[in-house]
């Protein structure tokens, strides 16, 4: 039969200890989550800026591209049907990339996950070494 060897240090050091530890602990996950939300940050300007630019880009040439249409479709549905239909679809289309929009800049998309799942993690941790 084996004996396990004992720890050697008194409670009040054992303490200090799990005070020192959890300390860092949360310093350490602070940092973290910090870190995390400026990447989302960094995330969340760099995505703007992008649909916003490519959104004026593509607003220039879909008025081009739908004056087209309407002409080409003019000669064999009339100017006023035609321009109706352009209409409709581009609109269509719009809606769609709305809410496809709106659905990637959720809040539940932009929040620092990783770091959540750590605090549960170490508050377990703790929990088991409390014990």
């Amino acid at each position: 039969m084996a004996v396990e060897p004992r720890d050697s240090r008194s409670v009040p050091e054992l303490l200090s200890d799990l005070l020192r530890e959890t300390t860092e602990l949360f310093k350490t996950e602070g940092e973290l989550i910090r870190s995390e939300i400026s990447d989302k940050i960094t995330q969340l300007e760099v995505g703007g800026g992008s649909i916003a630019a490519g959104a004026i880009c593509l607003l220039v040439a879909l008025f081009v591209l739908a004056q087209a249409l309407i002409v080409a479709l003019g000669s064999f549905m009339g100017d006023a049907w035609a321009a109706l239909l352009v209409g409709v679809v581009i609109a269509g289309i719009g809606v769609a990339l709305l809410f496809k929009g709106r659905s990637d800049l959720s809040p539940s998309n932009l929040s620092p996950d990783r770091t959540a799942r750590q605090l549960r993690k170490d508050g377990q941790l703790v929990k088991e070494q409390t014990r």
